[in-house]
């Protein structure tokens, strides 16, 4: 009994000292996504980004094959308000962070539909994302979402082969005004933003598209 009762005092000491340690910190247990649950929480998302991510409408963005650590901290900004957009604030206000995880790790197991380049995609919209604009100082998209627009899961950039046109050159124009850029890694874009004109958003956005 007596050898019972240290080890419930150890563990108890241990499990306080692993508290403490973590308040002190001021660090949080990591909530664990799961995405069977997201399934079944995706339900409401489907009107706009269809049931497994890839919306149909082009001002909504696909969400389907995107990096769960990017999904989630795009659902949290919403939530706080670090990013606001009137159809997805008042979805994430209710969100709890167990939600949140779970629906990032749906749509990120998902496969996303392949999109198509547009008319003005070449030559102007492949030169800008491959080697950027020197008279304008504008870098190359390459740098951040790599040669297939897959991203890069470790430094969150998002992935954006394959999204919709209408939704990136929007979040380019929000960039430039400033309507987006407290998120994350925004401050970078809202910078690369101002570096480009309509027609470079229209080019770069269409070459985009046919990213696979």
């Amino acid at each position: 009994m007596k050898k019972l009762t240290f080890a419930v005092c150890v563990l108890t000491l241990s499990s306080s000292a692993a508290i403490y340690a973590a308040t002190a910190t001021g660090t949080t247990p990591q909530i664990v996504g799961n995405a069977e649950a997201g399934k079944e929480k995706s339900a409401v998302c489907a009107a706009c980004h269809g049931p497994d991510g890839n919306s149909l409408a082009p001002l909504w963005p696909k969400l389907a094959g995107q990096h769960e650590k990017y999904l989630l901290q795009q659902i949290q900004a919403f939530k706080v308000g670090t990013r606001s957009e009137p159809t997805m604030s008042p979805m994430a206000t209710p969100l709890s962070d167990q939600d949140m995880a779970d629906l990032a790790a749906y749509f990120a197991t998902q496969v996303k539909q392949p999109g198509t380049a547009g008319e003005k995609a070449m030559p102007v919209g492949q030169k800008i994302y491959r080697g950027g604009k020197k008279t304008t100082g504008l870098p190359a998209c390459i740098g951040c979402h790599g040669p297939t627009g897959a991203g890069n899961s470790a430094a969150n950039y998002p992935s954006l082969n394959g999204q919709q046109v209408d939704y990136v050159k929007k979040q380019l124009d929000d960039y430039k005004s400033g309507v987006r850029g407290k998120e994350g890694t925004g401050i970078i874009m809202r910078d690369i933003a101002t570096k480009m004109t309509p027609e470079d958003m229209q080019a770069v956005t269409d070459y985009i598209a046919g990213l696979h």
